[in-house]
Formats: C-alpha cells, sequence, structure tokens
C-alpha cells in the first residue's frame, strides 16, 4: 500500500517497517510460536509500544479493493503476549480499514491450537462463521481454521449504539 500512514491508540504506535526493524522481526517472528501465525499482506504495520519505542509485533490487512474486503492478520512478540496488544492494535486497524479504506468487510482466521487468537478477533467484534478444515500444510501439519468476520455496518453499530 503507498503512502501508508502511522496510525496511533493509547498504547501504541503501528508504522510501517523500516529497515532498522530488521533484527527484531527476524528474532520475533522467527519464534516458532509466532512464525505459525505470520503471513504476508497489502498494508504491514510494525506495532510498536510507544512508551519504549521497541517493536512488539506487526499487523497486516491483504486488501482485496474489487470486493471490498480484507484479511486481518497478526503477530506479537512471545515476551508481548498478554497485554491487549493485538485487540489495541487490531481495533485501530479495523477502523483504518472501514473509515478510511472503504472496507465493507474485514476477515480474520486463526488455527484451531491458538484459542486466544479466535478470543481477539471476539473482543474486536468479529462474528464466528466456521471452520475450514485443514486450510493449511504448517511444519508437516495439515492445520484447520477457524473464520471470524465483521460487516461495516455492524462495526459502525458498535460504535454508535
Amino acid at each position: 500500500m503507498s503512502d501508508q500512514p502511522t496510525l496511533y491508540t493509547e498504547r501504541l504506535t503501528l508504522r510501517p517497517f523500516t529497515p532498522h526493524d530488521a533484527f527484531d522481526v527476524e528474532r520475533f517472528a522467527g519464534a516458532r510460536e509466532v512464525a505459525a501465525w505470520n503471513e504476508q499482506s497489502n498494508a504491514t504495520f510494525a506495532i510498536v509500544d510507544t512508551a519504549t519505542g521497541r517493536l512488539a509485533g506487526a499487523i497486516s490487512l491483504m486488501i482485496k479493493p474489487e470486493h471490498r474486503r480484507a484479511e486481518l492478520g497478526y503477530w506479537i512478540a512471545v515476551h508481548n503476549w498478554n497485554r491487549g496488544y493485538a485487540t489495541e492494535a487490531g481495533r485501530r486497524l479495523i477502523d483504518f480499514g472501514f473509515e478510511v479504506l472503504g472496507l465493507h468487510r474485514i476477515e480474520s482466521r486463526h488455527f484451531l491450537r491458538n484459542p486466544a487468537s479466535g478470543r481477539v478477533m471476539q473482543k474486536l467484534g468479529m462474528q464466528p462463521e466456521g471452520i475450514e478444515r485443514d486450510w493449511a500444510l504448517k511444519w508437516d501439519r495439515f492445520e484447520s481454521a477457524a473464520v471470524y468476520s465483521i460487516l461495516e455496518p455492524e462495526w459502525r453499530g458498535a460504535r454508535h449504539p
């Protein structure tokens, strides 16, 4: 995505990656616990703890403009798990997707063996849609994925009840 903005939350800065991030990305995203969920996308943001300036993870939207939809993906460095970073960054990126990009649908998936990611999706207001059996082959093992989504009218209704 060209001219990618920098987005802010209460605790986090979501910004384009820089060459300076390469070492931390290799260390954090390479951890087996994180690499299982890492995917490529069209608009990828570094998740930075604003107070420390340290990289905490990444979040992205794989945008399908012809369908006005995107897939939300994220990873958080293991030492930053259970701090609410994925939820906080996810909320901001969903807002960006609907408000700025004009999306109609944002979906996300998680492997069934990672229920914490499903809890993040629920906190983001996403609804479960079903299970894609043996959806991906990861480290010589088929993984089934749960699918969640939120539509723009649902998001708007949750923000302005």
